[in-house]
């Protein structure tokens, strides 16, 4: 009987998994070797689930087979980004967890009115706060370290007394897009390594000493100095 090629992969993984080839005993460095004797036992068994393998409906050898491949991450959140109107309107509404929840609410009210590259760039700076090891390691702890305690919120709307409440909607949706991707991205080219920004309209104290990394619509963005301990 001819076993078609679906059959026929299963076969070999399971060869592969008894550790039984053709050449078998070509591979045993002496006949007298207690484990010479198993390999007759074994392809008999091999010969056996050949056999069932005949047997079994080809749906479902395919429903196993596909079962057994990763999923697809999608592409579009991941790479391509081009930090334009075009490129937001293409992707397609999203929902996350709790963590992107904080993400995107974040840029709702500290950049919904930034352009799409300035909204990114303010996400990478929440990004780059959670990879440092000074800094809360979750997203939620980033937005709202210092949050309720006076002077030491890090995120104005966290701290501004104003009501946290979302009127427009598609500004919302579109920080989601925005959250969601830059969760997802493998690389953050916008700021290098930012962890601080301000907008032009003030200058605080500590913009003076930090290394400022880029300037984005109307944020100044910066990297805190890293200190190096002498002997």
């Amino acid at each position: 009987m001819r076993v078609n090629l679906r059959k026929a992969l299963a076969v070999a993984g399971l060869t592969i998994i008894y550790g039984v080839t053709g050449n078998a005993s070509e591979t045993l460095s002496s006949s007298t070797d207690p484990a010479a004797l198993v390999g007759p036992q074994l392809n008999r068994l091999m010969m056996e689930e050949r056999s069932a393998l005949e047997g079994v409906a080809d749906a479902y050898l395919n429903q196993l087979t596909t079962s057994l491949k990763p999923k697809p991450r999608p592409d579009n959140l991941t790479s391509g980004i081009s930090y334009t109107k075009d490129w937001l309107r293409g992707q397609p509404p999203v929902k996350g967890d709790e963590e992107w929840a904080c993400l995107a609410k974040a840029l709702y009210f500290e950049a919904r009115g930034e352009s799409v590259k300035g909204q990114f760039a303010v996400a990478e700076v929440i990004l780059n706060r959670v990879d440092a090891s000074i800094y809360p390691d979750t997203i939620c702890g980033v937005v709202h370290q210092g949050t309720g305690k006076k002077y030491q919120c890090q995120f104005t709307f966290t701290c501004d007394g104003n009501a946290e409440v979302i009127h427009e909607k598609k500004a919302y949706s579109n920080v989601g897009k925005i959250a969601m991707a830059a969760i997802e991205a493998h690389e953050r080219p916008l700021t290098e390594g930012a962890t601080h920004y301000h907008t032009k309209a003030v200058s605080p104290s500590w913009a003076r000493k930090f290394p400022r990394t880029a300037t984005i619509g109307v944020h100044h963005f910066y990297r805190k100095p890293i200190r190096v301990s002498k002997r």
